[in-house]
């Protein structure tokens, strides 16, 4: 899938954060890549209806660090509703979809956040777990944090399964590589997705 330019993504970037063209309080449609918002910016929360979120934090030399994952049900953003910016950069890692969060009375919409926390809360702990011990497990834990219901996944880029895991991007190639020899991942084609990058991942055994 062919990106916009970095300053088209940047100019459209802001207008979901910013409120311009897109109307914010819409559903988006957000291909791979797109730069959601950034650290600092002011703007929305939002619900991850479908798809992986990047989620960055500002290195020590100014280059963006691997913070977190946010995948469907997540809300995006909902720390400018306390803090008026937000506290990481977000990107999407696979084609997204975007729902204006709270959705509907406040009651529900606190409830709905305590949920997210909880669930972001468990997943931290799960990514802590992927940058650590064989680097195999590291990626194969990583596809079945990801995969849907089914079995089904779309991967993000090597480079960012590098990133999350703290591996080198030939040790991912590579790895992938042996998951499909061993059957664990079959190609799978999956409309609108690069032919390597939609995977049905093996049940576990027994």
């Amino acid at each position: 899938m062919n990106l916009v330019s970095t300053t088209e993504r940047a100019t459209k970037q802001a207008t979901i954060a910013d409120g311009g063209p897109l109307t914010p309080r819409v559903i988006q449609h957000l291909p791979a890549g797109w730069i959601i918002y950034r650290a600092g910016g002011e703007g929305l929360a939002w619900r991850v209806a479908g798809g992986v979120v990047r989620l960055d934090s500002t290195g020590k030399s100014g280059e963006p660090a691997f913070a977190s994952l946010a995948i469907k049900g997540d809300i995006l953003g909902c720390e400018t509703l306390i803090f008026g910016t937000y506290t990481f950069s977000a990107s999407a890692l696979t084609e997204c979809r975007l729902t204006p969060w709270p959705e509907g009375a406040g009651a529900a919409a606190g409830e709905t956040l305590l949920e997210s926390l909880a669930l972001a809360q468990r997943r931290s702990a799960d990514l802590v777990a992927l940058r650590g011990g064989q680097a195999a497990d590291r990626v194969l834990g990583l596809i079945r944090l990801l995969a849907d219901g089914a079995g089904r996944v779309i991967l993000p880029t090597r480079q960012d399964i590098a990133d999350i895991t703290d591996l080198r991007f030939e040790t991912i190639s590579r790895i992938i590589k042996m998951l499909e020899r061993e059957r664990v991942l079959s190609p799978l084609r999956i409309v609108g997705v690069h032919a390597t990058r939609g995977f049905q991942v093996a049940p576990l055994p027994g």
